[in-house]
């Protein structure tokens, strides 16, 4: 069997990523240049300008939001809303679970991104900045885990509601999404109150900010708005930034860091979408669980778009896949290169699997949940 050689090359990338991390973002940059150019002199059907003009939509999409929420994280950290909630959590593991929940809840109704996000920050104040690589992971995983099923709570299954599939069809992944979650959120709580526990009384320092948390809730109704009627949450993000700027300036340095962490995702998606897949297996409960782990490392929206295209798949099994897989590595998921960008720690990928070793773990026996439900394929919906 002849393996085309721009898998050999996205391996490498990943392997380089992982080994070297200090690097990331060069080797994936340069990585993605050097299968572009591959595929360019190799292949006259390669157009490069078709190419990016068919991805254009998704990239100013990751690049808007990744960047968007990272102001609008710093306005909830402006807000010192984060502040007042150790008084509202229990003062020991139960306090770090519930975090996670809170998350899950959260990223059923908002992006993703925007749940892991502001979740890292609430962690670091109520942690004191003592956060475990591992409990971070949970964040990540938790805002992945609660948006497999719903269709406003992750770009995959905002794909499928808009290409035809019910929404009811996709809600069938909450119970994976929450049992995956039960199964790495008590672990990883329990080793991260080992290492700070969270402390019950809350910092009272400055009042509240009233009107940065104003800003926080107008982002994010911006986000929701402009992913239902237009599939294009940044649009909202964006929208609302603007138009507060008179109100409450936001802070362009972190915009900056963002942008780091944008562009060794957007070059990871890019370099995916040149791999030279045109089709899945047949659909089937095991090539769907296969599915979450390829989405660990291989972007899951050309997959879900493959998916759609092919028909025959059960879409809240493929939702949960597809949603919750990417959680098993740092850079599988939106959500963790953007919490990556203000805890750099998570990039050790030696240091990630070690202490998040558990989500593997839960991703499998949430996957097996399913089978209470039972596979339910739909035929192709166009």
């Amino acid at each position: 069997m002849n393996i085309p050689l721009e898998f050999f090359l996205f391996g490498a990338i990943l392997l380089g990523i992982a080994v070297f991390h200090h690097q990331n973002v060069r080797i994936a940059i340069y990585g993605m240049a050097i299968i572009l150019i591959y595929k360019d002199m190799t292949q006259p059907s390669f157009e490069v300008m078709n190419h990016f003009t068919h991805e254009w939509r998704l990239i100013a999409n990751l690049l808007g939001l990744l960047v968007g929420f990272e102001i609008l994280t710093d306005h909830f950290r402006t807000s010192k809303v984060a502040e007042r909630i150790p008084a509202f959590l229990p003062d020991d593991w139960k306090g770090g679970f519930v975090l996670l929940f809170i998350i899950w809840i959260m990223s059923t109704f908002l992006d993703n991104i925007a749940a892991a996000m502001i979740g890292a920050s609430i962690a670091t104040v109520v942690y004191r900045g003592h956060v475990t690589v591992g409990y971070l992971a949970a964040i990540v995983a938790a805002s992945n885990a609660g948006g497999a099923g719903s269709v406003i709570g992750d770009t995959t299954t905002t794909m499928m509601w808009i290409d035809g599939v019910s929404l009811f069809d996709v809600m069938s992944a909450f119970l994976p999404a929450f049992v995956a979650l039960v199964v790495f959120g008590i672990p990883l709580s329990i080793q991260q109150d080992k290492h700070h526990r969270i402390t019950k009384d809350a910092l009272i320092g400055a009042p509240i900010d009233y009107g940065s948390l104003v800003v926080v809730f107008l982002l994010l109704i911006g986000a929701v708005t402009a992913n239902i009627y237009f599939d294009f949450p940044a649009l909202g993000v964006w929208v609302v930034i603007i138009a507060t700027m008179w109100y409450r300036k936001p802070n362009w340095h972190h915009a900056g860091k963002a942008s780091v962490g944008a562009i060794f995702l957007l070059s990871l998606v890019l370099a995916a979408s040149m791999m030279p897949v045109e089709s899945l297996p047949a659909a089937s409960p095991g090539v769907t669980f296969g599915l979450g782990f390829v989405s660990s490392v291989f972007d899951n929206i050309p997959l879900t778009k493959l998916a759609l295209d092919q028909g025959g798949y059960d879409w809240g099994w493929l939702a949960y896949a597809v949603g919750f897989g990417g959680s098993m590595m740092w850079f599988g998921s939106s959500a963790g290169v953007a919490v990556s960008n203000d805890h750099p720690r998570i990039r050790n990928t030696k240091v990630f699997l070690r202490e998040s070793w558990i989500i593997p773990i839960a991703y499998a026996i949430g996957f097996l949940s399913l089978y209470l439900i039972g596979w339910d394929p739909h035929l192709p919906h166009r």
